[in-house]
């Protein structure tokens, strides 16, 4: 008989109010460095290696775990992941705070990034133990990705609003307070989860993920500042070897940190790509709008920080708002494509843009595309986390913000690269009258440098100077803007084409609670030969009640779903009912 799914309390919606703002913060510490580091620069006099370092450190770091850190979590308990890494983050962001020498804030922005990555995937994991019903996981997911969307924006206007009265290690401390509520409130509104029947923890594949991942995006960043060149070149091959060399071990482990099987689920594959690509183009194109806003439009980082509220706005609603209530009416493919042309269209409006007047189609484009993208990046986590098996959330947690690290310094150093190549071609010709060849020379590589070099000219010169440096970036931006148009537009036929057979349901997940609903790990199960279940701690699993799966897993089964949703495969989620003792469950989409 069909069993109605467990709807969350209280407890668990104030326990989402501290992911989100958990989620916010990590997300602020991504952005609210940019502004302080002139702050940074006069006082602890950092070499250019030295700044390029505290800048991507954070990052590098945080990208380079995510993956080991959401397995981590799956196997000694999500929840105490969670504070071991809010404790340290914490820890450090005090430590950051009170650096006195550039390698001691490399050192502790290093620190920051690894325990960044421990608390980025349990928060996603956790949604999924504490939100079983389909359409209230799906919101609360919506929520999450709000408060990451949000963050970067907030982070810009809280940074300079910070910075306008204190010192720059101000921008770091405001972690601390919220690391601290975490701590006290999560034993008391978080649950705990870990799979019961979990193998050991493989070491040589935590170090092999690093070595893919941290290489790999450090080449790519390289590439789009100083462009080709053999360093950067050798950071992605290597990358990749050791990423070929990951998935290879993934394969032949019995308990691997990632299961690349997972990708032969549509479902699954579709949602990790549609992460990276709109990612790609969301953070590579936020890199040309900042800079316009200052240094083309002539606005102070603050003020230009309140122009992109909007943005932030839009974003909340299109994650938080529009993405559950239509994914409850309409396919995953229609809602999905949706949000892309939203973003594309955003992308367009952003191509009009002048070099002087522009700040409307900013605000507009800007509001379009995070709004549009980030129903996207709803729509993917919640089908990577919800299609993956219950006791490996947190490793495609990590696996899903792995690809969204991924996809931003893809779209920076793509984006950026064709940015730079039509920026310097609009400055090809002669120098103008008074602009010395030097000049002339710095001012065709950035728009900063060709402010900076005017100061030195006369007023008429350096007019001239910063006035073609506008123009040429102006058009710089509306090529970009156009490239992650058709960025979008492509992510969303693939979309359309990969999701078409996924139902306004999630793949494996039926709200009925009949087959194919949600499935409790394999330690939670009752045998197969009817003795009573083995005891296993309470605080192991979710306490809600989840109905059994009559069915055995591990198929696929054609044409089931939502009533009314066209036949296609679905996949199965969860261990097989009648587990041989001593094996590990059989693979959704093995």
């Amino acid at each position: 008989m069909a069993t109605a799914q467990a709807k969350a309390g209280r407890r668990e919606w104030i326990g989402l109010a501290v992911l989100v703002m958990v989620t916010l913060i990590i997300s602020m510490d991504m952005t609210v460095l940019s502004y302080a580091l002139p702050f940074i620069t006069a006082d602890l006099e950092p070499t250019s290696s030295q700044l390029l370092w505290i800048t991507d450190v954070y990052a590098f770091v945080l990208a380079g775990l995510l993956i080991p850190m959401g397995t981590l979590g799956d196997r000694i308990g999500r929840r105490r992941l969670l504070m071991i890494g809010a404790a340290v983050f914490g820890a450090a962001s005090v430590a950051t705070a009170l650096s006195t020498s550039p390698g001691m804030l490399i050192g502790t922005r290093a620190v920051m990034g690894a325990a960044g990555a421990t608390l980025m995937p349990s928060t996603m994991s956790l949604i999924r133990n504490m939100f079983h019903d389909e359409n209230e996981r799906r919101a609360a997911i919506g929520l999450w990705a709000a408060g990451f969307s949000a963050g970067g924006v907030i982070g810009l206007v809280a940074g300079g609003a910070l910075l306008q009265y204190f010192s720059w290690g101000t921008v770091f401390e405001i972690n601390v307070p919220i690391m601290v509520l975490l701590l006290i409130l999560a034993p008391l509104l978080l649950p705990e989860f870990r799979d019961p029947a979990a193998g050991r923890f493989d070491l040589l594949s935590t170090v092999l993920a690093f070595v893919a991942v941290l290489p790999t995006i450090w080449g790519i960043k390289q590439f789009a500042e100083h462009g080709a060149d053999w360093p950067p070149v050798a950071g992605v091959v290597g990358g990749l070897v050791f990423l070929a060399v990951f998935v290879w071990r993934q394969r032949r482990l019995a308990d691997p940190v990632i299961d690349v099987r997972l990708f032969r689920a549509p479902a699954f594959s579709a949602a990790v790509v549609m992460n990276v690509l709109a990612n790609f183009a969301l953070v590579g194109f936020m890199f040309f709008i900042s800079q316009y806003l200052q240094l083309v439009l002539g606005l102070r980082p603050f003020t230009a920080g309140l122009w992109s509220l909007p943005a932030a706005a839009a974003a909340g609603v299109g994650a938080a708002v529009l993405a559950p209530v239509l994914a409850q009416r309409f396919r995953r493919a229609y809602v999905a494509a949706g949000g892309l042309l939203v973003g594309a269209a955003g992308c367009l409006v952003l191509a009009q843009v002048g070099d002087e007047v522009g700040l409307t189609q900013v605000v507009v484009g800007q509001a379009l595309m995070t709004g549009g993208v980030a129903m996207v990046l709803t729509l993917s986590a919640e089908l990577i986390v919800s299609t993956a098996p219950p006791e490996r959330a947190g490793a495609a947690a990590g696996l899903s913000e792995t690809g969204s690290q991924l996809g931003a310094a893809l779209g920076v150093a793509i984006l950026g690269s064709i940015g730079t190549f039509v920026y310097r071609q609009q400055l090809s010709g002669a120098a103008p009258d008074g602009v010395s060849a030097d000049s002339w020379a710095t001012a065709r590589e950035t728009l900063g440098g060709a402010v900076q070099e005017s100061r030195t000219l006369t007023s008429a010169a350096g007019d001239t100077l910063v006035a073609l440096a506008r123009a040429a970036f102006a058009a710089e931006l509306r090529a970009a803007a156009v490239v992650a148009a058709g960025i979008l537009l492509v992510t969303a036929v693939l979309a359309a084409v990969q999701l078409r057979n996924v139902g306004a349901s999630v793949p494996g997940q039926d709200t009925s609670g009949g087959p194919g609903g949600p499935v409790t790990p394999a330690a939670a199960r009752p045998p197969a030969d009817g003795s009573a279940a083995p005891d296993t701690d309470a605080a192991t699993v979710d306490a809600a009640p989840v109905p059994v799966d009559p069915e055995p897993v591990g198929t696929v089964v054609e044409g089931a779903g939502p009533t009314g949703a066209a036949p296609g495969p679905e996949v199965r989620i969860g261990p097989p009912t009648a587990a041989p003792a001593g094996t590990r469950p059989a693979h959704p989409v093995a």
